[in-house]
């Protein structure tokens, strides 16, 4: 067993360990589910109409101390359903998944500890009452059952557990600066975003300073694809239902698609990718060897109907901005693309200081069904990919079962100041596509030859992307993506004129300026500013108007000598131009 398995099986038994505490203090509260997530795990109850708080948690850590005494091993049982039923009177959610399992199996496994027991699967400790001891509970929220909002609203409690005590601590020190970092917090504070019940759960409002963001990283990626012989594309929001059934997506993800119905009675969806209407683009005229590679791009908006329950900030979304490019090629021309793409994504990630790993996501042989294609034509596939990762003298890692339906791809990792991996870019390979829509060219021969597709998102989901990087940075961007990059901060209202000159000058160089006019003190204008992420504070007073100079604070604190106007305008755009993430 290796040590993630161990630990989810510690976490596991620790959902049970709040469950038998939760019952003991409520006995009318209903169980659910509890399973195991990312750093720890969570239970979800029924509790009537008792409303359960983060005051609660000091009680029921209490009870769960007090029972784990009792505790010294997990003894399986195996039940009738009819048998199972009867331990679970009046419990609609535990019948329910009781006659979902008996459907496949004829015996139900049950788990006891102490006197404790439960519906379960198994993956546990062997030493319960020794190991149980290092958990912490975290936090409440609302979730509807099985995750449908036409179902009931439940109560989940979050927790977490680790081996050691120095572990836990270590994990909760890093969660309380994750709050601090909250892209959902900071999003309101800078004034970048926002969500609006008149809009609804999950379509994001951008501010101009949260726009001038997003199209300054965009227009980077840009500029990188642009370089390496890209094209811009533009494509409708909606399409026929046919499109999606050519391509394979109605059957996969009919559920998540929003969809409309026009006067006519024909079934149109809102696009949740862009790969189907840019295979179109390909197809529209007869291509030759002479016109490969064709490489498209576009960014551009996209739909998923999430359920209400499962959004989350920008994280998830059910509006959503791709950064989005497909290449059309030979076979042959594979390598020299991946690899162009790759440099993409290095130079772009290298500007935020990101370190990424790299890994290799292929099928799961033993669930074929879950996607398009053959089996041989997958491992073809994924042994070009594989070629291409080592001969780039990358390390990498291999996740069996996260390749797309349609083909296996490259994924890159990145690891943010708080030491969290998150999957950002993305190259995939696509012998599929071409297959469902017939897309060739005639090669060198003159005989018609079938091309493959490559689907290479940069950022992926722009607001995802963000919300990352406002964590990674709590919000103090680096200068070339700060919105306002300098504050004029006049020391009386004599200099507000000098102030204005100032900033019409930075301003005419490509430099994002604001003058401060309030008749506030100095300080309470420099404390301001840092609150608001300015990178510079430019304080003018009566010696820097004779001097026509400027005293610069950096958003750090860092104080700079008295810099003529040139000097500074210099300092700023060479800071700007290289990307420097200090």
């Amino acid at each position: 067993m290796n040590d993630q398995q161990n630990l989810d099986n510690l976490r596991h038994s620790c959902a049970h360990l709040l469950a038998a505490a939760v019952i003991e203090l409520w006995p009318d509260a209903k169980r659910t589910i509890g399973p195991t997530i990312e750093n720890g795990f969570y239970y979800d109850f029924d509790f009537g109409d008792i409303k359960i708080s983060a005051s609660d948690f000091p009680k029921i850590e209490q009870r769960m101390r007090e029972l784990i005494k009792t505790w010294e091993k997990f003894e399986m049982h195996q039940l009738t359903p009819e048998q199972a039923r009867k331990e679970y009177p009046n419990n609609p959610y535990k019948h329910e998944l009781i006659s979902e399992f008996s459907k496949t199996d004829h015996k139900l496994s049950f788990y006891k500890s102490g006197k404790y027991w439960d519906l379960c699967r198994g993956g546990h400790i062997d030493d319960p009452s020794q190991q149980l001891k290092h958990f912490k509970l975290l936090s409440v929220a609302g979730a509807y059952w099985r995750g449908n909002e036409k179902n009931k609203m439940l109560t989940r409690i979050y927790g977490t557990i680790f081996l050691t005590t120095e572990e836990l601590n270590k994990y909760l020190m890093q969660i309380e600066e994750a709050k601090k970092r909250d892209h959902k917090k900071l999003g309101k504070e800078l004034d970048l975003f926002f969500f609006s019940d008149l809009v609804g759960p999950g379509l994001a409002l951008w501010t101009p300073k949260g726009t001038l963001i997003r199209n300054l990283v965009d227009d980077f990626v840009w500029q990188l694809r642009k370089e390496k012989g890209y094209q811009k594309v533009m494509i409708p929001h909606i399409t026929k239902k046919e499109l999606y059934e050519k391509s394979g997506h109605w059957l996969k993800f009919a559920n998540e698609l929003f969809k409309i119905k026009s006067r006519e009675g024909h079934l149109f969806a809102m696009k949740p990718m862009n790969c189907p209407h840019h295979t179109q683009i390909f197809a529209h005229i007869p291509r030759s060897y002479r016109d490969m590679p064709q490489r498209y791009a576009e960014t551009t908006v996209c739909y998923r109907d999430e359920q209400t329950g499962e959004l989350s900030g920008l994280s998830r979304v059910r509006s959503f901005t791709q950064d989005d490019a497909h290449v059309f090629c030979q076979n042959s021309q594979v390598e020299n693309e991946f690899n162009a793409i790759w440099d993409i994504v290095k130079s772009f990630y290298s500007a935020f200081g990101f370190q990424l790993k790299v890994r290799l996501s292929f099928h799961d042989p033993n669930n074929m069904k879950a996607y398009l294609g053959d089996e041989d034509g997958w491992k073809k596939t994924e042994l070009t990919l594989k070629s291409i990762a080592d001969k780039r003298k990358t390390g990498y890692q291999l996740a069996i079962g996260e390749a797309a339906f349609y083909g296996p791809k490259i994924d890159f990792l990145a690891q943010d100041s708080l030491l969290r991996q998150w999957q950002v870019a993305t190259i995939q390979l696509d012998m599929n596509m071409p297959y469902r829509f017939d897309l060739s060219c005639v090669n060198e021969k003159g005989e018609k030859e079938r091309i493959v597709m490559i689907h290479a998102a940069i950022m992926g989901s722009i607001e995802r992307f963000l919300s990352i990087l406002i964590e990674h940075f709590a919000g103090a961007f680096p200068l070339w993506l700060t919105p306002v990059q300098v504050k004029m901060i006049p020391i009386s209202a004599d200099q507000l004129t000098y102030a204005q000159q100032v900033a019409d000058l930075l301003s005419k160089n490509g430099i994002r300026v604001e003058v401060d006019r309030r008749a506030d003190r100095m300080q309470k204008k420099i404390r301001d500013a840092q609150l608001e992420k300015v990178y510079y504070m430019a304080v003018v007073g009566e010696r820097e108007s004779a001097s026509e100079t400027v005293t610069v604070r950096e958003r750090s604190g860092k104080q700079l000598e008295p810099l003529k106007l040139a000097k500074f305008v210099e300092l700023v755009q060479q800071k700007i131009t290289q990307k420097s993430v200090d």
